[in-house]
């Protein structure tokens, strides 16, 4: 698997989504068929470079994804106006991994690309687990 090419531009870990044709199961294809009225064979993705932006998940085209490559770039943390308001987080989202793009880009930034896959895996645990504390931020120590 090819993490890197599996990064999207916004910083969301694509290999690390469940809905992700490599990590998705039985169970969650069928979840999202029966939700979606879709057939089950359509439901896993191949990540957003693959998908050339494209989310059947979202119901608007990716703004963030049209300007990275308009702007030629590989991340949005590469872009002189980074962060901008495609990245802003919401409410709304909050249990959803889009409100850690702009920390992973953050990290991706100072740490580098490879470094940043090294450590996205405990990141996301620690997100989803309840282990940021404001302020503090995530450990990125597993335990």
């Amino acid at each position: 698997m090819d993490k890197r090419y599996l990064t999207a531009p916004c910083g969301l870990a694509c290999f690390n989504c469940r809905y992700l044709e490599e990590n998705i199961t039985d169970q969650i294809r069928k979840n999202i068929s029966e939700a979606r009225n879709i057939p089950v064979e359509e439901t896993g993705c191949k990540g957003c470079r693959e998908e050339s932006g494209y989310c059947k998940y979202m119901k608007h085209d990716c703004k963030t994804w049209k300007c990275v490559q308009e702007k030629k770039l590989e991340f949005c943390s590469d872009c002189n106006e980074f962060p901008c308001s495609y990245l802003a987080p919401t409410f709304q989202g909050a249990s959803f991994p889009h409100n850690i793009k702009v920390y992973n880009l953050c990290r991706i930034r100072l740490v580098g690309i490879d470094k940043w896959i090294e450590e996205s895996d405990i990141i996301q645990k620690h997100y989803f687990d309840g282990e940021f504390v404001v302020g503090e931020g995530p450990i990125l120590i597993d335990k």
